[in-house]
Formats: structure tokens, sequence, C-alpha cells
């Protein structure tokens, strides 16, 4: 079966790349141009027709022929270069419907077959959705660095370092009357110790590639009628929560997801704490002290002017805070002093607030530092190698005299956790969903 579909977002736009792969690629391709003599790895100026009435679809197009197994997924593959107008598009998909043994693609599969013809790894794959959706350029370094290849590498690295020291062990099982040298044990035990504190230092990494992947959370608190919800207009740059002088406007916990000067922020206006006027202001608090509790960053805002500051705010405030000193156009400042970063602003007059964002970086930079060259993306591969570091765990504990053959089990279950990874062992089961949140054309 050949699959096609629209690589590129739906028109008018000037061009539009349509995708198509399969064995009879180049078939399709003729009976679409009329051109018998299509050139591979080489642009093909051509006309797209109707094969069913010989209309015309696009008078001036390109065609890219990519023969297998020298392509993208590893089959045939063609792209055709066409204007972008809805109406082209439109007439292009219906006569590629129209053809023998083809159908639309499903989401993610044309990077599926690349996975299946062993072009790629689970790693890569997952790694180009990644940077199809990077909205940021923390977000789109790191799928760059992964799309090269370099945590693929390393994971294939220790994957191969506990084979050849699994491959030592059951040496030492099936030629048991032999004498293995009691240096090789003890360098493939070595080994081992070394691949468990790999990962270990791996695992302890704050989950900062989960968090550059999906967003920092940051939450607004503070005092009623302090400027919170006017705080998160301001920096979304839009009306996303409502302001009003009433106090206690806000119950419930407002979110929108922001590029911060390239930081992925989730950013969350909460309820102003203070002595609950009624439950449903209670609860409205409580979810606030809950936000709070788990953000990665919380911004306590507090009107200058206040004389008195409620004792569940100077408990959110330590040296992971930032205060937001708002009101500071007012006259009747009191000029509060914490423990705790501190920035002097006026949102009503946008005062010092690109002090507050840049101290927002500064904060979220130190918190989620990394040494790692390889870092954690998916949940996936935290499971993974946690249920790896477990069997070696297993292997490490046991008296390698008496239960050899248990100990090599255990590395065998190891490397197969490690390898799942990268997909070198069965991974049929979380094919699905790792390719459906890919574009239909990718």
């Amino acid at each position: 079966m050949n699959i096609y579909a629209l690589s590129t977002g739906r028109g008018p736009s000037g061009i539009a790349v349509v995708r198509i792969s399969g064995k009879e690629t180049l078939k399709i391709c003729q009976n679409l141009t009329k051109l018998k003599n299509i050139k591979s790895n080489e642009v093909n100026f051509c006309k797209f027709y109707d094969p069913k009435n010989d209309n015309v679809i696009d008078p001036e197009a390109l065609l890219l022929w990519f023969p297998g197994p020298n392509s993208y997924t590893g089959d045939d593959l063609a792209e055709f270069q066409v204007h972008g107008s809805n109406a082209v598009i439109k007439a292009l998909l219906k006569a590629l419907s129209e053809q023998d043994n083809c159908r639309l693609a499903e989401p993610g599969e044309f990077t599926k077959i690349a996975f299946q013809n062993d072009k790629i790894d689970l790693l890569k794959a997952e790694s180009i959705g990644d940077l199809i959706h990077a909205e940021t350029e923390l977000q789109r370094d790191q799928a760059v660095k992964l799309v090269q290849g370099n945590a693929s590498n390393y994971y294939n690295d220790l994957r191969e370092k506990l084979i050849k020291s699994l491959s030592y062990i059951e040496a030492k099982i099936d030629f048991a009357e032999d004498d293995l040298p009691e240096k090789v044990l003890k360098e493939a035990q070595k080994s081992i110790k070394e691949i468990h504190k790999d990962i270990h230092k791996i695992i302890e990494d704050n989950k900062v590639g989960e968090k550059i992947r999906d967003g920092f959370r940051v939450s607004i608190t503070g005092e009623v009628n302090a400027g919170k919800s006017s705080l998160l207009n301001l920096i979304a740059k839009r009306d996303v929560a409502i302001v009003s002088d009433e106090a206690g406007t806000t119950r419930d916990v407002i979110e929108t997801y922001l590029n911060l000067d390239g930081y992925p922020v989730i950013l969350a206006d909460t309820a102003g704490i203070r002595d609950a006027q009624n439950e449903v202001e209670k609860k409205g608090i409580s979810l606030a002290l809950g936000k709070s509790k788990e953000a990665d960053l919380n911004i306590v805002v507090i009107d200058n002017s206040s004389k008195s500051i409620n004792n569940e705010i100077k408990k959110m405030i330590n040296k992971n805070t930032i205060v937001l000193l708002n009101k500071s156009d007012v006259q009747n400042k009191q000029n509060h002093k914490f423990d705790a970063d501190t920035v002097l602003a006026s949102v009503k007059e946008n005062k010092n607030i690109d002090s507050l964002i840049k101290k927002i970086k500064e904060k979220l930079g130190k918190k989620f530092k990394s040494n790692n060259n390889v870092l954690i993306t998916r949940e996936r591969h935290r499971i993974k190698l946690n249920e790896c570091l477990k069997e070696i765990d297993n292997f490490l504990k046991k008296d390698q005299n008496k239960d050899l053959e248990l100990a090599a089990e255990d590395l065998r279950i190891a490397t197969r956790h490690l390898g799942s990874i990268v997909g070198k062992v069965d991974v049929e089961e979380i094919l699905g969903s790792i390719f459906k949140d890919f574009c239909i054309g990718k």
C-alpha cells in the first residue's frame, strides 16, 4: 500500500508540499505528471494532471523523487511542490486518493515506516516530533541535540557495555570447568557499577528535560487586589484573566502557556490569599496554595502600600520565590523587606516588569541547570531507566559464587530495558503512543 499526505499547513500559501511513499510511488508520479523519465535526487520541473480527465491541476510545479532505501522512509518516496492554494491542494489529494493501492497516511506514519525500516531509532523519532512542536529556543535546542543522536549514542554505548559484561558472566556459566581469568570478571563487575552510577546520575536531573519539553510551571500568588491578574495579562500581552477592583475576583486557577524570552512557561494566576469570605473563595484559596506547592517557581505579589501581610503569604516567601512589590507608584509606600529576591514594580505603568522576567529566567536557569549531556524528555525513558537500575541493583546484591545464573538473568532484563529506549527490542506496544501526536504528513 502507498501512502500520501499534505506535509505543509493548509493554504493559501506560496508553496505546498505533498508526500507519497510506497512501492508504486514512481508509477503514481508518472500517472500524475505524464513524465516518462523522472530523475532521482534532482528537481523535476513538471505539470500535475488529473489522470481521470487530463485537466491540469498545477501548470508549474516541482517533483523530487527519492528511490528507496535512500529516502526518509527507506521506501520509494516523492515530494510534490505545488502552489499552495486550497483548490490546488484539494485537487491533487483527490487525484492521489483515486490511484490504485493509495491511501491517506495516518499521523506520523512516514516516520513510523522510517523506524520500521531502521532508518532512525525510537529516540530520534520522538525528537523529530519534539522539533516539529518546538515553540521556544530551549525546546528547539534540546530537540536538535536529540535528532543529532546525542542521547541515542549514549544509551547504545551503555547497552553495549552491559552486553559485554553479560557475555563474560555467561562464559563463566557455560564454561565453568575452564579457568576464566579472575581479572575479566572483576572488570565486568567494575563496568556494571559504573553503568549503575551513570544511569543514577541521569535520573537525578530534577526532570529538567521534561520541564523544557512541557514547560516550567510558574505560579502567581499573593494578596487580594495586589495586581496578580493584571500581571498575568501584561506578561501574556492579552486579556487572559478578568481584572476588577472587587477583592476576590479570581476564584479558580487560570493558566496560559508563554514563550518567555526563549523559556517555555506555564503561567498560573491564582486566588488572593486572605481569610475567606465564603466557601467558594475558601476553595479558590485552597487551590492557590496547592498550585504554589506544585510550581517550579512562585511569584508572590504584594501591594506595596499594605501595612500588614497575611501569615500564609509570609510562609510562601523563601529564597526560591520572587517577591513582586506592586503599586510602587502609590504615595503611601511601605517598602517591605524580605529574605528573597524582590522586584519593586508597577504593573499599571509597566514599570520594572522586564526586571521581573529577567529574574524569572535567572531563577529557572539556576534551579534546572544540568551538567548532563543527556536529558530525559519523556516519562517512558525515565521508567525504563529506573527499571534498568532496579535490575542492576538486583545483580549487585546477589552472591556471584552461588547465584551466577540468576544474576546473569538480572543483567539480561536490564539490557532489555535499556534497549527499549532506543528500540533495540520489540516495542510494538509503544509505537502508537509515540507517533499519534505527529502531523499527518510526517
